[in-house]
């Protein structure tokens, strides 16, 4: 989605292994292994590109069963971009797929890592506590 005059464009598609990395490591998210990325790229559900320029700078994916859950994950825009309202951007592409594709009863999650809240708020994301649900994690560590 290329507005005119926009340096900014949001493509369907998942960026290369080392792209994925770099976006994420650039934005302050943890980085993940590369043998690990490129198992998960080709189980994306839907996945968004944000260029500046042609250059990736951001991305959003879906994973999930294709049916019943579905886990908004890896948004992130380049520091150096950011509060120009790309993440936005972001988000209503995922979920304008969501809204075309997914079933009506399939359960979309997501974790919300601070001042984030508010964009997925937007969206239609409420807290789990409000419902009498906690949103649990667990890292996989080898030793």
């Amino acid at each position: 989605m290329k507005r005119i005059n926009d340096p900014y464009e949001v493509s369907e598609g998942v960026p290369s292994v080392g792209v994925f990395r770099r976006l994420r490591t650039d934005a302050g998210l943890s980085d993940k292994a590369p043998e690990a990325v490129a198992i998960a790229l080709p189980n994306t559900w839907y996945g968004v590109i944000l260029r500046h320029e042609g250059e990736p700078i951001g991305m959003g994916r879906i994973t999930g069963d294709g049916g019943t859950a579905f886990q908004i994950v890896d948004i992130c825009v380049h520091p150096a971009h950011q509060g120009r309202g790309l993440g936005k951007r972001i988000m209503a592409a995922l979920t304008e797929e969501l809204e075309r594709r997914a079933p009506a009863t399939a359960y979309v999650s997501l974790i919300a890592d601070g001042p984030a809240r508010f964009l997925y708020e937007k969206f239609g994301f409420a807290d789990t506590a409000e419902h009498d649900s906690i949103g649990m994690y667990r890292l996989m560590k080898r030793s």
